[in-house]
C-alpha cells in the first residue's frame, strides 16, 4: 500500500528562512524518493502557482520530487518574520467571529497582523483543500499548523502525526506564551503519534506537555549529503594570518549569541589574531551588535545578517571552527553543515545532536571560559582540528534523510495498521 500524505508547513525551499525549511525539504524529498506521494501546503503572502504550471519553481521542484505536489495558500504566516515575539491574545469566541467574516479564500483582503488570528485563518483555508484533496494521513510540522491539523483530521477522521521540531520553552525558556503553548498541548494530544526529532526534545514533550511517552517516536533529522568532489582540506588553502570562528543561527535568545561573544573576548585575550562571524538575523540582532561594542571587540566581530544559497557554503569555507552556543536546541542541522564543509564543530550540550554526535566538542552554552578554552585548543593544535574535521565529516554520513524517511513511514503504517 502507498501511503498518500497530506503535510502541513511553513516554509519550505526556496521559501526559506530557517531550520525547519530545511527540515522538511530534506524529508520530503526523501519520501518522494521512496515513493511516497505528499501533497505539502504552503501558506505565502503573495499566492503562487506551485505544481503542474509554468513557474519555473514548480518546474523545479517536480523533477527533483516528482512525488511531491507543492499547494500554495494565501498567509502571512512566517516562522522568524515580522511577528516576532509581540504579544498575542488569548482565542475567544470574539476572535472565532471575527475569522468567520473575513472573505473566502481569492477575495482582495488585507489580512491583519494578528497572529493568532491567522493561524486560525490558514486553518481555515487548510480546510477548504482538504475537501478536495484524497489522503491517508495528515502530518503537521511544528505550532503553526497543528490547528489546520487537528480541524483537518476531525472533520476527516483520517490520523494525525505532529512533527515537534522546537517547543515554547525552547524558543522563550520559561517565559512561555500561553498562546502558542496551549496550541502546541492540543496538537500532541489529538495526534495519533508525536515524531520529535530527538530525545532530548521528547523529553521536554513528555514532561512539559503531559504526552504519554509510548506516543512519542523520535526521528532524527539528516543533512543533504554532499555529491561530487569533497571540499578542499584545509590544509591545501591558501595561508591566512587571522583564524575565523563562525555562528550561524537566528539571532534570538534560544540560539545563544550572548554566549558566543562573551566566549569571544576570552579567546582574544589569549590570542589576538581571531575574527568572529555572525551570519543570521533575529530579534535580538541590534542588541548583540551593541553588546560586542560594549565589550570592546566590536571591531573583531562581523555581522552578515541572513545568507542564502551558495553565501553559506562560503562563509562555512572561511571558517576554522563552527560554533552552536545554543541555550536550548531540539536537533541541530547546521553542525553537520558545517562539516561537510571540512569545518570543526564545537557544539552545546544542550542539543539534541550532543545526544548522538562524537566527533565534536562539546560544552554547556553558559560555561563561557570552558568555550573559550576550546576555541583556543582547536584554533592553536592543528592535529585536533583536523582529527575533529575527518572523523566528523565522516560522521555526517550517518545522517541520511533516506533513514529518517523510512522511520517516518513505518511510524504512518503503525497508525493506518497496515503491513
Amino acid at each position: 500500500m502507498s501511503i498518500t500524505t497530506l503535510m502541513l508547513g511553513w516554509e519550505f525551499p526556496p521559501f526559506i528562512s530557517g531550520g525547519l525549511g530545511t527540515a522538511c525539504y530534506g524529508l520530503t524529498k526523501a519520501m518522494s524518493r521512496r515513493g511516497m506521494q505528499v501533497t505539502f501546503i504552503l501558506p505565502r503572502e503573495k499566492p503562487i502557482r506551485l505544481a503542474g504550471g509554468s513557474s519555473d519553481v514548480g518546474k523545479a521542484l517536480a523533477r527533483e520530487m516528482p512525488n511531491v505536489r507543492i499547494r500554495a495558500v494565501a498567509s502571512h504566516l512566517s516562522a522568524y518574520g515580522k511577528y516576532g515575539p509581540q504579544p498575542v491574545r488569548p482565542v475567544t469566541a470574539a476572535v472565532e467571529a471575527e475569522l468567520a467574516d473575513e472573505p473566502p479564500t481569492g477575495e482582495a483582503a488585507t489580512y491583519g497582523p494578528s497572529l493568532e488570528k491567522e493561524v486560525f485563518r490558514y486553518a481555515q483555508r487548510v480546510m477548504r483543500i482538504a475537501q478536495r484533496e484524497t489522503f491517508d494521513v495528515i502530518h503537521a510540522h511544528d505550532w503553526m499548523t497543528f490547528p489546520a491539523g487537528v480541524a483537518v483530521a476531525a472533520s476527516t477522521g483520517k490520523p494525525l502525526i505532529v512533527q515537534v521540531h522546537s517547543t515554547e520553552f525552547d524558543r522563550s525558556g520559561e517565559h512561555v506564551n500561553q498562546f502558542v503553548y496551549d496550541i502546541e498541548r492540543q496538537g500532541m494530544h489529538a495526534a495519533a503519534r508525536v515524531i520529535t526529532v530527538s530525545h532530548y526534545t521528547r523529553n521536554v514533550v513528555v514532561s512539559r506537555y503531559a504526552v504519554p511517552p509510548t506516543k512519542v517516536d523520535v526521528v532524527y533529522n539528516g543533512v543533504e549529503q554532499a555529491t561530487g568532489s569533497p571540499p578542499l582540506p584545509h590544509s591545501a588553502w591558501p595561508t591566512r594570518s587571522e583564524k575565523v570562528v563562525l555562528f550561524v543561527g537566528r539571532i534570538t535568545m534560544q540560539k545563544g549569541p550572548e554566549y558566543f561573544l562573551r566566549a569571544a573576548k576570552r579567546v582574544l585575550e589569549k590570542l589576538r589574531n581571531v575574527k568572529f562571524i555572525m551570519a543570521g538575523d533575529g530579534d535580538r540582532l541590534h542588541g548583540i551588535i551593541e553588546m560586542a561594542a560594549c565589550l570592546g571587540i566590536g571591531h573583531r566581530v562581523f555581522f552578515t545578517r541572513f545568507l542564502r544559497g551558495g553565501d553559506v557554503q562560503r562563509v562555512y569555507q572561511m571558517a576554522d571552527l563552527y560554533v552552536m552556543p545554543s541555550v536550548s536546541e531540539p536537533f541541530g542541522i547546521a553542525p553537520l553543515e558545517a562539516l561537510q564543509n571540512d569545518v570543526p564543530v564545537l557544539i552545546s550540550k544542550q542539543s539534541g545532536l550532543a545526544e548522538t554526535f562524537r566527533n565534536a566538542l562539546k560544552v554547556d552554552f553558559w560555561d563561557i571560559d570552558e568555550m573559550a578554552n576550546k576555541v583556543v585548543a582547536v584554533l592553536r593544535h592543528p592535529p585536533l582540528s583536523e582529527m575533529l574535521r575527518v572523523n566528523g565529516r565522516r560522521e555526517t554520513l550517518r545522517f541520511r534523510w533516506e533513514d529518517s524517511a523510512a522511520k517516518v513511514n513505518d511510524i504512518y503504517r503503525r497508525v493506518l495498521h497496515v503491513a
